[in-house]
């Protein structure tokens, strides 16, 4: 039996808010349909699937319908690695929000905002839901303007890349103004072993609500696969993203030198592209971003942990110059296409060094299709694995042989290889000479056979 939102038991504003046109949800996500009923019963929660799955509505959904619109004081706070990902849940609460009979007090707290403002405005009134990233959060918490000691509830956003980012002991600390009895929900894409020992310090049996790993990559997307083995690596990302018209495309790099290098390729090759990466002054990356939604730009080249936090709506196609060094920001590139049940592609690009990479992603339940540009058409090739099955066919050595080279091997005295290599070509000539001993002695039986033969006709002719 298919589950709705309604089989949830949340409050009859939140479902109208669902079927509005501005969010319109037909159908809980596995995510929401595993985690939500959990939090509504006040379980601890570690809940971990792909990026897009609907993680930020599996943890505000029931955290609305908990909330007491009659109780002004934090009720609930949400912590998020960067700004982008905090605006982003923001947005997302305050889309809820409006179908709200009596409006929650929702605030943002980011860097880059005016910080003596918000202390102003928290001497005034806390909010109800607090959002924001750990490093203001905590700043507004040691001034002593946050109140967060009555909260009830604490989510940690995007977990892994918290980790990744250093947040982690900002978020620690941020925890210990929390009362003992506190519901705490993790989500992340990945559960990385660095996040292990915080989650054992404080969630004691939480409900670990796990997609498993076959939908890590979301099905919507077509995850190609594509060898740079004597192509000039600017010029082949060129070619994939002018050859059809993706509404947008995302260009993912390892490092800020060859973001900006791709950048600047594309750039003199007469496209219109954006560019986007951790050095970028906040002010400059804030207003690329706003261009960038304003679809200013078809085409965006990004670093990994400045990719992480972008979440735009319409990306129709993402390509890796390369494997990532660290193998989980993969799923995050890869996530950024195929979102809203949109069709997506990701395209790969490795050298034949990265094999072995790519053979680790395979291992975490990740399926590529394998493909080749030619001529100016994208087409399936071969398996890169089609040999591994192959084996060379061997002449078995004689028994006398194996006893010889296990002998040798076992005394591993100087020289002993190429006394077993000459031993074998000995044996191999002995066997020559052999075989052509059989084929003579062969043919010569095959000729008195016949010689006899032709003298019993001969004797019976007369």
């Amino acid at each position: 039996m298919t589950t709705t939102f309604a089989d949830f038991k949340l409050k009859p504003w939140l479902l109208t808010a669902l079927k509005s046109k501005s969010i319109n949800f037909v159908q809980p996500t596995p995510v929401q349909e595993r985690v939500i009923p959990e939090v509504l019963k006040g379980e601890n929660v570690v809940g971990q699937s792909q990026t897009g799955s609907g993680k930020t509505h599996a943890f505000l959904l029931p955290i609305f319908s908990m909330m007491d619109v009659n109780e002004q004081r934090v009720q609930a706070v949400v912590t998020a690695p960067s700004r982008e990902l905090a605006t982003q849940t923001y947005n997302a609460a305050k889309q809820l929000n409006k179908f709200a009979p009596e409006p929650l007090t929702i605030h943002n707290y980011v860097g880059g905002t005016d910080k003596e403002h918000q202390i102003e405005q928290l001497k005034r009134k806390q909010p109800q839901l607090v959002i924001g990233t750990p490093g203001r959060i905590l700043d507004l918490i040691n001034s002593g303007a946050l109140d967060i000691h009555l909260a009830t509830q604490f989510v940690i956003d995007e977990a892994d890349m918290t980790l990744d980012m250093g947040f982690l002991e900002q978020v620690d600390q941020i925890a210990g103004h929390f009362p003992e009895k506190l519901q705490m929900m993790v989500f992340s894409a990945t559960i990385p072993v660095g996040l292990r020992p915080f989650l054992k310090k404080y969630l004691e049996n939480p409900v670990v609500e796990e997609i498993p790993t076959e939908t890590v990559i979301n099905p919507n997307v077509e995850n190609w696969l594509m060898s740079t083995k004597g192509r000039d690596k600017n010029s082949l990302i060129y070619e994939l993203l002018t050859m059809g018209e993706p509404f947008l495309a995302l260009v993912f790099a390892n490092t800020r030198e060859r973001a900006t290098e791709i950048y600047h390729y594309l750039t003199e090759q007469g496209l219109k592209v954006a560019l986007i990466h951790g050095g970028l002054e906040p002010r400059e990356r804030k207003k690329m971003m706003r261009q960038v939604r304003n679809l200013d730009f078809q085409y965006v080249v990004a670093t990994d942990l400045a990719a992480r936090g972008i979440d735009i709506e319409g990306v129709s196609l993402v390509i890796n110059d390369d494997i990532p060094s660290d193998l989980e920001y993969f799923i995050h590139r890869v996530g950024r296409t195929g979102r809203g049940n949109l069709h997506g592609t990701a395209i790969t690009l490795y050298a034949p060094y990265e094999d072995d990479l790519i053979a680790k992603l395979e291992e975490r339940g990740i399926k590529f299709i394998p493909k080749v540009l030619s001529n100016g058409r994208v087409k399936t090739t071969y398996d890169r694995n089609r040999r591994r099955g192959y084996k060379r066919r061997k002449k078995a050595l004689d028994p006398t042989m194996k006893g010889f080279v296990k002998k040798t091997k076992k005394k591993v005295k100087p020289g002993y290889k190429k006394r077993i290599r000459n031993k074998i070509k000995e044996e191999a000539r002995q066997q020559a000479k052999q075989e052509q001993r059989h084929k003579i002695r062969k043919a010569k039986r095959a000729r008195q056979r016949q010689h006899r033969a032709e003298r019993k006709k001969q004797s019976l002719g007369r």
